[in-house]
């Protein structure tokens, strides 16, 4: 019995030369596409701590409208959660959890008086420390 293989059946697999074609195809991809993809991951952090300072700043209002005033720097965005000892209107708590961290894992800054109005709340970005662009940028509620 004569077993040729007709020329549809010997061609089945990939040559080494066409995977190679294919794996570069897929690393030119990856380099055009990757770089785009992670710089909206670092805009999105920005954007989600701003959204994040505008609800605190809220909590801050709605304390403020109770109380009279902005909580002590000593007592903190803590205050928005756990009543002061030295404050008898405190109607809270004024968030339903507790207060985030920045969407870099780091607690949100907090200052009254403020530099720049009655509180100054912010976050020093991606990189942790003051000043910075892009996604480093200092988030702040001024």
């Amino acid at each position: 019995m004569n077993r040729t293989l007709s020329p549809m059946k010997r061609h089945t697999g990939f040559t080494l030369l066409e995977l190679l074609v294919v794996m570069v195809i897929i690393g030119l991809l990856v380099g055009y596409v990757g770089p785009r993809y992670f710089a909206q991951i670092g805009k999105s952090e920005v954007k989600s701590a701003y959204a994040q300072i505008d609800a605190l700043g809220k909590a801050l209002d709605q304390y403020r409208l109770d109380t009279g005033r902005y909580p002590s720097s000593e007592a903190g965005l803590n205050a928005l959660n756990l009543k002061p000892a030295d404050e008898p209107r405190w109607a809270g708590p004024y968030l339903k959890k507790q207060v985030p961290a920045d969407p870099w894992g780091r607690p949100y800054l907090y200052r009254q008086p403020g530099e720049h109005g009655e509180y100054d709340l912010y976050s020093y970005g991606k990189d942790g420390r003051p000043g910075g662009d892009g996604d480093a940028v200092d988030i702040v509620n001024w």
